[in-house]
């Protein structure tokens, strides 16, 4: 593995970090709830198929609105880093659905357990992040050193 040095950026990173965090702190302390993403998302979308009003999740719909909002801002400060997929679509798909099997089995996101969850010492959440990023390891290491 090597590091890209010319390309590393630890102040966006930290700056990034805090952001997640206060956003986190403000959405639990403003809301009484742990900002897991999957469930954020989730939550209108039920609400919109079930026939249900959306106004009990305007505030899941202004913290999405931000998500969708914060490449552009951040793009006023600074460039965007360049992204590329070398999987295709077909890949993309199959990681999709396999990331929102992971949520549900696991009761919940990255976000929610890995930010929220560990933030408050829970040991379901040290469980499922473990999970996760052990299957994230394996996963690397098959589809770059084992199947080319």
């Amino acid at each position: 593995m090597t590091i890209a040095w010319d390309t590393f950026t630890p102040w966006a990173s930290l700056i990034g970090g805090l952001l997640i965090g206060l956003a986190s702190a403000l959405f639990l302390i403003g809301n009484g709830r742990i900002a897991g993403i999957a469930g954020i998302v989730a939550s209108p979308l039920r609400a919109l198929t079930s026939g249900r009003s959306l106004r009990p999740e305007s505030t899941r719909l202004v913290f999405i609105l931000g998500l969708l909002l914060a490449p552009w801002l951040w793009q006023m400060v600074a460039p965007l880093p360049a992204a590329s997929v070398d999987v295709g679509m077909a890949g993309l798909a199959v990681a999709g659905l396999l990331v929102g099997v992971g949520v549900r089995m696991g009761n919940g996101c990255t976000s929610g357990h890995g930010v929220c969850g560990l933030s408050r010492l829970s040991l379901r959440s040290l469980a499922n992040v473990l999970a996760f990023m052990g299957a994230g390891f394996v996963t690397v290491y098959v589809l770059r050193h084992l199947v080319g």
